[in-house]
């Protein structure tokens, strides 16, 4: 499943590393053999179910240009029309995010974007479908990299609302 470091995290992943140590959680980032650049893959090297793994999916918010990111189950598809109302003025509205705009967001590369240590912080929102579990798994900032969390420490991480941003 993991291994320990055998060259120097790439900066993503220490830029998590650093957050996770700044919020003194006493937990790093753990590398997997295998990429994990979807929900699924993440799911199965970690051997938990899928709905444990935190997506991070990057909106853009039209037309000031604002990451909007929502941490999602990774069992459950995001709803941009119940995400927009929650995090647009009226007459703004939502765009899925190209990996250019992702990346100068965040910092972070698709299939790596971390819920924290973004390059400017976005606009978060948190699934409400996350609190089923006990233990979630998130990107560190790296497709093989992932970090170990409760939803109640997410919520407290980020400071972000939770909300039902998914479809039914």
């Amino acid at each position: 499943m993991a291994k320990a470091p055998d060259k120097p995290w790439p900066d993503g992943v220490r830029r998590v590393a650093h957050a996770l140590q700044a919020l003194g959680t006493g937990r790093a980032p753990v590398l997997l053999d295998a990429a994990a650049r979807t929900a699924q893959q993440a799911a199965d090297a970690l051997g938990v179910a899928l709905g444990q793994i935190a997506k991070s999916i990057i909106f853009r918010r039209l037309p000031d240009d604002t990451a909007v990111l929502v941490i999602t189950s990774g069992d459950r598809r995001v709803d941009e029309a119940k995400v927009a109302p929650l995090v647009c003025a009226p007459g703004q509205s939502l765009a899925r995010a190209d990996a250019a705009f992702v990346k100068a967001a965040s910092g972070f590369s698709i299939g790596g974007v971390a819920p924290l240590a973004h390059a400017r912080p976005p606009v978060t929102l948190i699934d409400a479908e996350l609190f089923r579990f006990d233990v979630i798994w998130a990107a560190a900032g790296h497709p093989h990299a992932v970090f170990r969390l409760t939803p109640q420490e997410l919520r407290a991480w980020t400071g972000a609302p939770v909300a039902d941003v998914t479809q039914r």
